[in-house]
């Protein structure tokens, strides 16, 4: 998959899971896009290295949405404490 295709992968797994986790978040559609990459990556390779699935089958998209779900996670987490401090 090309620089495009992750582009439009991650803000497809972005949006889901903002829509699974809805919350406010800074950034808007750059930041969503960013996560939803970031999170389709760490999915993608954990389920691969756990061998959960191989690269290219269905399942790889819902690894990508749990990896996206965590990173989005992690990413309210830390930026919650620094507007509380």
């Amino acid at each position: 998959m090309g620089i495009l295709g992750w582009i439009i992968f991650g803000l497809v797994i972005g949006a889901l899971a903002k829509f699974v986790m809805p919350g406010r978040d800074g950034g808007g559609i750059i930041v969503t896009t960013l996560l939803g990459m970031v999170g389709a990556l760490l999915g993608g390779f954990l389920g691969r290295a756990l061998g959960l699935y191989r690269e290219g089958e269905p399942a790889g998209f819902i690894g990508a949405l749990v990896g996206a779900l965590v990173v989005l996670f992690i990413y309210r987490a830390m930026t919650g404490r620094r507007r509380l401090a």
